[in-house]
């Protein structure tokens, strides 16, 4: 019989895969670059389908979440992601990498907003935070599976038997949703038959909804963009980094990122939900200045550690709806709120990889002014963003 426990385990299970795929282009990017002859906008462009993908998904989503439940949506959803992983190992083409790394997008997409549903109606509202937390913290150590131990595996294996084994995984995890989760504990009774887009009209229509959306459009894209791509190629061409070394910093960024993530509830409870995101937010834009400025590597791996925690804690902008919206309307709400998350994520890489590009090349590295620009113009994103929502002090959680 499923209890609270196990649907907490099993959906933070689930989630530990998500993260791992959504960060692991970062450290086999080069050889993925060399193996299929990708420039750095074509690089840009595949890693930020699987948010693209993700995205797309979100606000049918959220209906399919309200209406039918975790239990159904997103086992379903993530056997399209194991489809994608096969594709992805499979790939001798750009065209055909993408399509993989697509499908990957669509399989994750409800692993963390089915979670989410589901502990609304599993926890109660004070245990929301927290719980949301854990589950995103202990989920994200994926992206730590994608730093130096994805660096081992790459060089052991290679990246193609890693994604084998990674579609493998996906299809036990989604097996494990089914027969190991409920919607809701057995005492209640589902409520979301009745659940339409009327609701969603409701939420696009509220400030509040879109003081939250645009911010973590910058703070979640940013934070996604440079730890799932761009970190690897900034500390190649700036600092000559080879892949240990590259798996070396995003361990560090990558613990950032788990810590931040693990300490948001917690902190959301004692200083207040709004209060952390906007301190989050405020120190998140103070790392992407500093690392701008290409410091000594000994500073850009604290820095990167700082980021990931700064970054992480703004995480609690997804738990928000669930304090500003009525239950039955927190499927639609949530992935609202996602589908900027993940859209941020997927055009900040894209963005970030055409302003590289207008800096040209030497000998197959791009020069500091490059990542300068691109990592000012995130900071001067999330700066007018966290302006906007400074509101939500005086009418949120």
């Amino acid at each position: 019989m499923p209890n609270r426990a196990s649907v907490f385990l099993i959906f933070t299970t689930a989630y530990f895969l998500s993260y791992f795929y959504r960060s692991a282009n970062a450290v086999i990017a080069p050889d993925l670059a060399q193996e299929l002859g990708l420039n750095a906008s074509q690089l840009g462009l595949m890693t930020s389908l699987f948010f693209a993908a993700f995205a797309a998904v979100q606000l049918p989503l959220g209906l399919g979440l309200d209406r039918l439940g975790p239990r159904l949506v997103t086992p379903t959803l993530m056997l399209a992601g194991a489809a994608g992983s096969l594709l992805f190992a499979t790939a001798q083409s750009f065209g055909v990498l993408a399509l993989g790394r697509a499908l990957l997008g669509v399989g994750m997409a409800g692993i963390l907003m089915g979670a989410l549903k589901a502990f609304s109606h599993w926890f109660t509202p004070r245990q929301y935070p927290l719980t949301s937390g854990l589950l995103i913290g202990l989920g994200s150590a994926g992206a730590l599976l994608a730093a130096t131990p994805l660096a081992w595996l790459n060089d052991t294996i290679g990246w193609r038997m890693v994604f084998v084994g990674g579609a493998a995984l996906i299809v036990l995890a989604a097996a494990a949703i089914v027969l190991g989760t409920r919607n809701t504990p057995p005492d209640v009774i589902w409520p979301g038959r009745t659940a339409d887009l009327r609701a969603l009209r409701v939420i696009l229509a509220d400030v509040r909804f879109w003081r939250m959306a645009l911010l973590v459009f910058f703070t979640n894209g940013i934070l996604l963009a440079f730890q799932g791509l761009w970190a690897g190629p900034y500390l190649t061409d700036l600092y000559a980094a080879d892949a240990w070394m590259r798996g070396q910093v995003l361990l560090f960024l990558s613990v950032g990122v788990t810590i931040g993530f693990l300490l948001s509830g917690w902190l959301s409870t004692r200083i207040g939900l709004v209060n952390l995101v906007i301190m989050g937010s405020a120190v998140f834009i103070g790392t992407q200045l500093v690392l701008a400025l290409q410091p000594p590597l000994i500073v850009v791996t604290f820095v990167s550690t700082l980021f990931g925690i700064s970054g992480g804690l703004t995480i609690m902008l997804l738990a928000q709806p669930r304090f500003v919206f009525p239950m039955t309307m927190t499927g639609q709400a949530t992935t609202a709120v996602n589908l900027f998350a993940i859209g941020g994520a997927a055009l900040v890489q894209w963005w970030m990889g055409l302003v590289i590009d207008l800096f040209p090349a030497t000998s197959g590295h791009y020069p500091p002014a490059a990542y300068q620009t691109a990592l000012f113009g995130a900071a001067l994103g999330t700066t007018l963003a966290l302006l906007f929502y400074l509101p939500m002090r005086r009418t949120a959680h």
